[in-house]
């Protein structure tokens, strides 16, 4: 274990007993445990003593036995505590369920070579000069990242265009080629629910306090700032990498699957994301929809068994985490001793969006943005609702989308983690793009997309 982690380790333990063993003013003693396991979960989070699953798992298990009513030891005060059964349900939340429909999808297109075949297709307009090109891939990055798993898109698309970096002329062109796909991987993710889990967390706690966000409501919301960032990006690695001229030729022959398995999978698929699309028509919750997928393949014996056990169950349970944290933050009474902390009537709309999306993207360039979501979400739920001017919806999405625009180190996630492993890419050249894209990114999200949202009456 390396310093950093056994320093975590004690810290985190430290922090978990400190609310325990000395008296917080004007917070009851359940409201103390929370905090104490709210403590915990930051520093493990953040210093990662533990893998980022186990204290996801760890925060539900310390909830059962500290504040519902199975705790070991019943805790005082006139705070009525929930059942266990309630904390073990994060397990199973609807959006687990919805984000388990998505990885199924995703695991399926990896299967049948539907990602890579759909790539082929709509590279086509964009062959020609290598900024053109770049652009293409982008675009194809950012839309199968708004279906499938950031990581799994950024692995697809380097296994696409490995073979002819080593054709591109100079280092800034290969620099720029290398950071376009996680760049576009991240920011394509904001586009739906289940594009990457900050977006299940906000949709989770949201739906918590009775706030219910739909798969198209998410889609409207996110995609117009998701498309304007796309091509800021791009506009960035132009000046900043690729040249003017210059062809580059991309090459992945269309092989499409045409077995009985593969046309079931691509029916399956078009109909979930046809059923996702038209939700306000239909009125079915993108949740139940999620589950569709999952039964109809393993019905049809389009997937089996073996592909189950591919699944990043550990994303699962991380967002499950997150959802219980808030669950607890919520029932203890923690939520309203935060809000009265802190003199957050003084805020304005504007300036309370703009601290939390900052903290959001600071806090997310140095840990997951699963668990920079997992931390602050349900925090900035629980303090919208116990504020009379600030939109619950807004909070819990601003924070989320911002989670997703932390990208400016290899540590941030998996698909910068990917691009850095080439060796194509630097880690100057990934902060300086990262960190544009990132602060452009976020005071476009604060400023300029809530009026919108308001315009077009979402919020």
């Amino acid at each position: 274990m390396s310093l950093t982690k056994r320093v975590g380790l004690a810290v985190g333990i430290l922090a978990f007993l400190f609310p325990l063993f000395v008296d917080i003013p004007n917070l009851e003693e359940p409201g103390e445990r929370m905090m104490a396991i709210f403590l915990l979960a930051i520093v493990f989070w953040i210093t990662e003593p533990i893998p980022l699953v186990a204290t996801a798992v760890l925060v539900i298990f310390l909830e059962v036995l500290m504040v519902s009513t199975g705790a070991i030891v019943e805790a005082g005060g006139s705070v009525e505590a929930l059942p266990a059964a309630d904390f073990f349900a994060a397990l199973a939340n609807p959006v687990i369920i919805l984000f388990l429909g998505g990885f199924m999808i995703a695991e399926g297109a990896e299967k049948y070579r539907l990602d890579r075949n759909i790539a082929s297709v709509l590279l086509k307009p964009f062959a020609g000069s290598i900024r053109m090109t770049v652009l293409g891939l982008m675009i194809i990055t950012a839309l199968l990242s708004m279906f499938m798993s950031n990581t799994a898109t950024t692995a697809t698309m380097f296994a696409v265009i490995l073979p002819i970096l080593a054709n591109v002329d100079g280092t800034k062109a290969k620099a720029g080629l290398g950071l376009a796909i996680p760049l576009s991987a991240n920011v394509g993710g904001i586009g739906t629910p289940v594009g990457t889990p900050p977006n299940a967390i906000a949709v989770g706690a949201l739906a918590e306090r009775g706030y219910q966000v739909t798969f198209v409501d998410w889609m409207i919301m996110a995609i117009p700032l998701m498309l304007v960032i796309l091509f800021a990006s791009w506009l960035l690695l132009c000046v900043l990498f690729l040249p003017k001229e210059g062809k580059m030729e991309v090459d992945l022959g269309k092989n499409w699957d045409k077995s009985r398995n593969a046309k079931l999978f691509y029916t399956v698929t078009a109909i979930t994301i046809l059923l996702w699309m038209t939700e306000p028509l239909h009125g079915v919750s993108s949740n139940i929809v999620g589950f569709f997928p999952v039964v109809a393949m393993l019905c049809l014996k389009v997937m089996e068994g073996s592909d189950i056990k591919k699944l990043d169950w550990p994303v699962l349970w991380l967002v499950s985490g997150g959802i219980a944290l808030g669950t607890g933050v919520g029932a203890t009474g923690l939520d309203i001793w935060l809000v009265d902390s802190v003199p957050w009537d003084s805020f304005s709309i504007t300036m309370l969006l703009f601290v939390f999306a900052f903290i959001s993207l600071g806090i997310a360039n140095v840990i997951s943005h699963s668990a920079a979501a997992n931390l602050l979400v349900p925090l900035a739920v629980s303090l919208a609702v116990s504020l009379d001017n600030a939109n619950v919806v807004v909070l819990a999405v601003v924070v989320a989308l911002a989670c997703s625009l932390g990208m400016s180190l290899p540590i941030s996630t998996p698909p910068n983690a990917i691009a850095y492993s080439t060796g194509v890419v630097s880690v100057k050249n990934m902060a300086i793009a990262g960190v544009i894209v990132g602060i452009v990114g976020t005071l476009l999200l604060v400023f300029a997309m809530p009026p919108l949202w308001e315009l077009m009456g979402l919020v």
